[in-house]
């Protein structure tokens, strides 16, 4: 019997039912017992190992084909092509949903579907959205209840005639009658993987995968993808950033919000220690922001999930001390190292491991294979972290004052610039750059550009999506928040890190603040306004002068070499260019 007055819900959930044909359909209510039990299928079905050094936390080994985002089998469905734009793979949507209805048919058989009501964002928030996911994974349940609000809660605030988003997920991996999983991670081999998005219906279908944002169809599917073809449509943002509040030693409140690609120190940033007296930093979110203009003109912003995601490997007291806070009780961790006494292990921990299970099940010793996947993960609730803001799950949201956006480069790159204007701010997120990392596949490209860390995750046109940007801009005006870009990474011709980054990083985010304010210097570049080696507060640490005389410098050759680059990929988006960009890029090169 459905808990829901929504008719529309109630027909939806059984028109996928009479499609996937589940051995029996459960509604998801979101209390503790439901959690518990769901570890408890898990853990029987040899899918989750309880940990015995961690209250309450489990550990879980995915197929080794699944193990990550799987973008070359990510699409964005429109009618138009144009729609999708030229960084999306791109479906017709009735082809596609010919190919996936026929997957899906009967693709529950011997399982359970849950139906899963969650909100993004505060239940009640006018910034929040409901979801419906329906899944056949009691991983993908666990793993929901701690990233978003799940339960009856929702089914009230949804009321008989509210508006959600359908999301349909399978593992697809039916069972025969007394079939079990026996140990085995439930997925569909890599060609029969589909994570389908239609924005045109506010839709999303995912099938053969059980991992991650390919399952939990809040994450990026939701939060990014939907939510930022929605936010185009409705006059909003969504976006892939962190929000930090900043509180000076007079008491006057900052917001960022930050926006890096994958491993360039998102998560660390979110929860950074400020080493400046008088300072104090606390977390909103460290992944997403939705945003909102408000009343007030001014740019407000809520951090849509309840829960962190994160990776494991390279988090540890050193990096990150508040994240490790946030897992020690109540976590998911999925393809770490299994010690020999009930915890879990990765590379770059504190402390050493000599033996334990690896992420594919086998005896481990630390030698030539990494004990944990590259990409293993904890899920932890967000109100675990040491450092989560009062404010987090305000309704209303919090006014955003700075948008960061950076990228990793060990040279050529500086510490910190700060935008000219709004417009220059837009063009310095939608030229963002890293150098390839040796996972990366385009290992023989110079740089690989992210625009607003959204590449993989925006779902309109890329051209589209920066005018929307410069829209936002003109409505928000003089209250539009600074725009800085920040690169923590450069190294000495030694190889050597000339910045000391981690909770240092606070004494750039401080001249920040300061900008905001009126009360710091900078100096006038072609790249935008610096600081001067003064207007840094470095009191108690130890820098060279060399060093941070290098991160500071702007070398005008270097980037007049890089212009080859910036035109590749301005000619990439080739005619939904918008016009503004094409003068931005003119006056940046003319500024050389």
């Amino acid at each position: 019997m459905s808990p829901s007055q929504n008719s529309k819900l109630n027909a939806w959930v059984e028109e996928i039912r009479a499609m996937v044909q589940p051995d029996k359909v459960e509604w998801c209510d979101g209390s503790k017992a439901e959690y518990d039990r769901m570890l408890q299928i898990l853990v029987e079905a040899g899918l989750a190992t309880k940990l015995a050094k961690r209250p309450n936390s489990y550990l879980f080994r995915s197929d080794p084909s699944d193990v990550a985002r799987v973008e070359d089998r990510t699409y964005i469905s429109t009618k138009n092509k144009r729609d999708a734009g030229p960084t999306n793979n791109w479906i017709d949507p009735e082809q596609l949903k010919t190919t996936m209805r026929g997957l899906y048919n009967g693709c529950m058989k011997g399982r359970t579907m849950y139906v899963i009501p969650f909100s993004m964002g505060p239940i009640g928030s006018d910034i929040a959205k409901i979801g419906v996911q329906i899944t056949d994974s009691a991983y993908v349940v666990a793993n929901m209840h701690i990233m978003t609000r799940v339960g009856t809660r929702v089914l009230d605030i949804l009321g008989a005639n509210g508006q959600f988003i359908p999301c349909l997920h399978s593992v697809g991996k039916p069972l025969q009658p007394g079939q079990k999983d026996n140990g085995v991670w439930p997925c569909a081999p890599i060609e029969k993987k589909y994570i389908a998005h239609f924005p045109e219906e506010n839709l999303i279908w995912s099938y053969g995968s059980g991992y991650g944002g390919n399952a939990l169809l809040g994450k990026k599917c939701l939060a990014l993808r939907i939510a930022s073809a929605m936010a185009h449509k409705e006059g909003w943002m969504a976006e892939h950033m962190l929000i930090l509040r900043l509180t000076n030693p007079e008491g006057r409140r900052f917001h960022i919000a930050a926006a890096f690609p994958s491993a360039c120190g998102k998560t660390n940033l979110a929860m950074l220690q400020p080493p400046i007296k008088g300072w104090k930093a606390e977390c909103l979110g460290d992944d997403i922001a939705w945003m909102k203009i408000k009343a007030d003109g001014r740019l407000y912003a809520i951090n849509p999930e309840a829960g962190f995601f994160g990776v494991a490997p390279g988090t540890s007291y050193k990096s990150n001390p508040m994240a490790m806070d946030s897992m020690k009780e109540n976590a998911i961790f999925t393809n770490c190292v299994l010690t020999d006494d009930g915890d879990v292990w990765w590379e770059d921990m504190d402390k050493p491991c000599d033996h334990g299970i690896d992420w594919k099940g086998r005896d481990w010793k630390p030698g030539k294979e990494p004990g944990a996947h590259g990409n293993a993960r904890f899920t932890a609730p967000a109100k675990q972290c040491p450092v989560i803001c009062s404010d987090w799950e305000n309704p209303e949201g919090v006014p955003i004052d700075i948008f960061i956006f950076g990228g990793r480069r060990t040279k050529v790159m500086p510490l910190v610039h700060q935008a000219r204007s709004w417009d220059h701010g837009v063009f310095m997120g939608a030229t963002a750059a890293s150098e390839p990392t040796a996972a990366a596949l385009d290992v023989s490209a110079t740089l690989r550009r992210d625009p607003m860390a959204m590449l993989p995750f925006c779902g309109y046109n890329v051209g589209d999506y920066w005018q929307h940007w410069f829209e936002m801009g003109d409505r928000l005006g003089d209250k539009a928040p600074k725009i800085f870009y920040v690169n923590w990474f450069r190294k000495s011709d030694a190889g050597k890190f000339l910045w000391p980054g981690y909770g240092d990083n606070a004494r750039v985010l401080k001249w920040m603040c300061e900008r905001v304010e009126g009360k710091a210097g900078a100096r006038e570049t072609p790249l935008g306004f610096m600081p001067n080696p003064g207007d840094l507060d470095l009191t108690g640490l130890d820098i060279p002068k060399e060093n941070l005389e290098q991160v500071l410098k702007v070398d005008n050759e270097a980037f007049k070499a890089e212009f080859a680059d910036l035109d590749g990929w301005m000619a990439k988006i080739g005619e939904y260019l918008p016009e503004r960009m094409k003068k931005q890029v003119a006056e940046y090169k003319s500024r050389f």
